[in-house]
């Protein structure tokens, strides 16, 4: 009787230790897995209106200048997101801490539409300036009020970057009245397109890069490629030039 309770506290021991350790597991992420070599880190960082996830890949170099590439913000606008995934895709990155975000509105991205699954525009729903507008431009009952706003939101204040490059279509430029002109005059060289001011026609309220650079100090700014971008530009030209205005680079190896 001795030795069956002493093997049952064994086995509760085991289940019990086995039990601790998932959670800190799930917590820490997963590891790169054979197909994608470049990324060290993947998390869901929050899910959407529908329950589906948000996720965020790190590549390159833990403790490099860290950076993160944020794509797919309107459902409808969902070329760049193809360079995002080709660098996390791709072989190892070195020479910067690498964040990239392709599908930020995944609702909206299933429903080949503008705004979240609640009719909301994500780029309107952040809290610095935000206005209550209508239409094309909703942007919610209140300041974050939309899961997916609040995870990014979440995610950018434990990440605290340096940079963040927001990428969108189809008013092909780059804004240069940023925190770092000179960068955005370099990066529009480097990806090979115009120097403009986005201003929103006026309705620049509540913008994501207006709320990360009110809040940080590092900088935001906005991307804009064409309505159409050639499948070779997202998924050759532009994370090849992309990595080499950031100062980072791939490996020769796998």
């Amino acid at each position: 009787m001795t030795r069956v309770l002493g093997a049952c506290a064994v086995v509760l021991a085991l289940l019990a230790g086995t039990w601790a350790a998932a959670p800190a597991t799930a917590t820490a992420g997963a590891a790169a897995s054979p197909d994608r070599p470049a990324v060290v880190e993947v998390r869901t960082i929050g899910h959407s209106v529908k329950g589906r996830p948000i996720r965020a890949w790190r590549l390159g170099e833990p403790g490099k200048r860290r950076i993160v590439l944020i794509s797919t913000m309107h459902g409808d606008e969902p070329h760049t997101r193809r360079i995002l995934e080709t660098l996390r895709d791709g072989r190892v990155i070195r020479g910067v801490d690498l964040w990239v975000m392709p599908t930020y509105n995944p609702d909206g991205l299933a429903r080949g539409t503008r705004r979240n699954a609640r009719g909301v525009d994500l780029n309107r729903n952040f809290p610095h300036r935000w206005k209550d507008l209508d239409g094309r431009y909703e942007s919610g009952p209140r300041p974050a009020s939309e899961p997916e706003t609040r995870a990014v939101m979440r995610f950018l204040e434990e990440i605290d970057p340096r940079r963040v490059l927001s990428f969108h279509q189809p008013l092909h430029g780059i804004d240069t009245d940023t925190k770092e002109p000179g960068f955005a005059r370099r990066l529009a060289r480097a990806l090979r397109l115009p120097r403009t001011r986005l201003d929103c026609g006026g309705l620049c309220h509540g913008t994501m890069t207006m709320w990360f650079n009110h809040r940080f100090d590092g900088s935001a700014l906005t991307i804009e490629y064409g309505a159409r971008p050639s499948r070779h530009r997202m998924t050759v030209q532009a994370p090849r030039q992309l990595l080499g205005v950031l100062g980072a680079h791939r490996t020769r190896g796998g």
